[in-house]
């Protein structure tokens, strides 16, 4: 399993975009073949900023996704409103408490 970390930092004027668009393709995105879960994330001192945290099956699962329509779709319709470019991490665990398994 893997977990990508995006972060997204939008224009002021448009993150009611972003956040209208999200809310349409949220389901659609969490429910990709091999997506095991998403959230979005905001910030609290800059609501403009906000992170994408998913957990994919594979690297490979998520190379699906991103190379879908489905992305493609969503990134040509969000990348125009970000103040800064995306950043984007994929990431194996290291440590984690939130499974409450002490090993």
């Amino acid at each position: 399993m893997i977990t990508r970390i995006v972060k997204l930092e939008f224009q002021k004027d448009k993150l009611d975009d972003f956040l209208f668009l999200f809310n349409e393709t949220k389901w659609k995105v969490a429910e990709t073949e091999g997506c095991l879960g998403m959230q979005l994330l905001q910030n609290i001192d800059n609501p403009c900023i906000c992170f994408t945290y998913s957990h994919w099956e594979s690297e490979q699962a998520l190379l699906n996704y991103r190379q879908s329509s489905l992305f493609i779709s969503i990134w040509k319709s969000i990348k125009p409103h970000f103040e800064n470019p995306a950043e984007a991490y994929s990431t194996t665990t290291y440590f984690d408490s939130f499974s409450n398994e002490k090993k």
